[in-house]
């Protein structure tokens, strides 16, 4: 049983809607879970906003990096991230393969230019870290530039740290068989199709081999100045909510709870990188 055009306009309000669900026996389970998350991203983007405020006026400088298999969601949750902010101080950063000049620079360099000025939050959607997993798996670089990259990278960002650069490291993990349902459903809808590329077709082919450079990829990089965090869920909502979360966690800002949401992460969904067998993506 469904809604007719007659009840949706008489309502105004979610409870009256829910109130005619009921009436009627109308099944609302699904409804009702998409508004409890828009209710709670609303709060947590409006404390978002409170602490972009808090970063510009102690002009801190905050990077966060999202990475993971293609279609793990990191666009996504950075869509909701920014969502509210004031792109003054706010950008995205994603970059394109790197030009013939760049390739012959420093690897780092291109990265260097885009970090975050005082006050401004960068968000990553990958980062210098391609060249720890994509990059080898698609054999884009070699193996001494790989070896020379997991090398310097801790150096990087232990640089970065004792400059007073926040960084702060997603890891989105997803099971193969979630991965392969978001690869179809990307190429039923027109208007996700742009996001499919050559390389992600290669991502449930290649599925182990991306599985061993990220494992390399955490136990060389991962750092107490600069640890991994892992997002494990295959539930695109609450990677978002649980990944914002862990962010305003992180920092002590003026007006923080004044929304009433739970600022804690869910340490099921939430956690720092540590070996185990029973990751969903390996």
């Amino acid at each position: 049983m469904k809604f007719t055009a007659s009840q949706l306009l008489e309502v105004n309000t979610r409870k009256e809607l829910i109130e005619v669900a009921k009436i009627n026996k109308i099944p609302i389970d699904g409804v009702l879970e998409k508004l409890k998350y828009e209710i709670e991203l609303e709060r947590l983007q409006s404390e978002l906003v409170n602490l972009q405020q808090w970063i510009k006026k102690k002009k801190m400088r905050v990077c966060v990096i999202f990475e993971g298999r293609d279609a793990a969601g990191k666009g996504g949750s950075i869509k909701r991230f920014k969502e509210h902010l004031n792109p003054r101080y706010s950008r995205v950063v994603a970059l394109t393969k790197p030009t013939e000049v760049e390739q012959g620079q420093w690897y780092f360099r291109r990265y260097i230019k885009e970090l975050p000025n005082p006050g401004e939050i960068v968000f990553f959607d990958r980062s210098w870290y391609n060249r720890a997993v994509v990059e080898p798996v698609m054999d884009f670089c070699t193996e001494k530039q790989y070896d020379k990259f997991m090398i310097q990278v801790p150096e990087f960002e232990h640089l970065l740290y004792e400059d007073n650069v926040t960084i702060i490291k997603f890891w989105f993990s997803i099971s193969k068989n979630e991965q392969k349902k978001r690869f179809e459903s990307r190429m039923n809808n027109p208007l996700k199709r742009w996001k499919f590329s050559p390389v992600d077709m290669k991502g449930q082919e290649l599925w182990d081999k991306y599985t061993h450079y990220k494992e390399q990829m955490f136990s060389k990089t991962h750092t107490n100045f600069c640890p991994w965090t892992i997002v494990k869920t295959n539930n695109k909502k609450e990677a978002r909510l649980e990944s914002i979360r862990h962010v305003l966690s992180k920092f002590n800002y003026e007006g923080k709870g004044e929304s009433k949401i739970q600022l804690l992460p869910d340490p099921n969904v939430i956690m720092r990188y540590h070996r185990s067998a029973s990751q969903i993506d390996i």
